[in-house]
C-alpha cells in the first residue's frame, strides 16, 4: 500500500471458522477497524454463516483458493479450478496465494481477472512454538506506513491470536497508526 501515510492493512487468513473469526470480528467492531478476510472456499461452504457476519460487518473479503493450495505444488490448471471453486463461495477480485507461492505463469494468469494481494508483514501467529509475546514483537518491530498485515483467524493460530491482537491493535493507535481497508485496482 502507499506508505505516505501512517496507516496499515490488517488481513486475516485461513477462515473463516466459528471457534475464532467471530472473536475476531467482535474485537474490530469494539476497535472501530475493517479489515480483509482472505477466506479459504471450503471453510465459507462449511460455515456460512460466519462468512455473512464478515460481510454483515462491513469487511472485505478475499479467494484464499478452496482447499489451501500451494502454487508451487499444483500443477497450473488445477491451481485456477481450485480457486474458480472458492469463487463460487467468496465474490472478490481479491486473491491471496497460500503462503504466497505461486508460479509466475499462474500469476500472470491471475491478475487477468484477480487483485492478488501480498504483504510485507507476517505476525507468525500460526507457529505454535512462537509465544504470543513473540508475535507482538514481530509486529511492532517491523510495521511501517502501508504495512499489510497478516493475522490467521484459524484454530491452529488462536493460541497466539487472542492474546496478541489486541495488544497490536492498542500498541499500534499508540503509535499514531491508522486501520484501513485495502485500495481497490481500478
Amino acid at each position: 500500500m502507499p506508505g505516505d501515510k501512517k496507516q496499515v492493512a490488517l488481513t486475516f487468513d485461513d477462515g473463516p471458522v466459528p471457534e475464532v473469526t467471530p472473536w475476531v470480528l467482535k474485537l474490530l467492531k469494539e476497535e472501530n477497524i475493517k479489515a480483509c478476510f482472505f477466506c479459504v472456499g471450503e471453510n465459507v461452504k462449511r460455515h456460512p454463516e460466519v462468512y455473512r457476519q464478515i460481510l454483515a460487518n462491513g469487511h472485505q473479503v478475499g479467494n484464499h483458493t478452496f482447499n489451501h493450495l500451494q502454487g508451487l505444488k499444483t500443477k497450473d490448471e488445477d491451481f485456477f479450478a481450485n480457486i474458480e471453486k472458492a469463487a463460487k463461495y467468496v465474490d472478490s477480485r481479491f486473491m491471496r496465494p497460500p503462503h504466497g507461492w505461486m508460479r509466475k505463469s499462474q500469476y500472470r494468469k491471475l491478475v487477468e481477472k484477480y487483485q492478488v494481494v501480498m504483504w510485507d508483514l507476517i505476525s507468525r501467529d500460526y507457529i505454535t512454538k512462537v509465544s504470543p509475546d513473540a508475535v507482538v514483537s514481530n509486529v511492532m518491530n517491523f510495521v511501517r506506513p502501508g504495512s499489510i498485515i497478516i493475522f490467521h483467524d484459524s484454530v491452529k493460530a488462536q493460541k497466539n491470536l487472542k492474546p496478541a491482537l489486541p495488544v497490536v491493535i492498542k500498541k499500534l493507535k499508540q503509535k499514531g497508526y491508522q486501520f484501513t481497508l485495502l485500495p481497490e485496482e481500478g
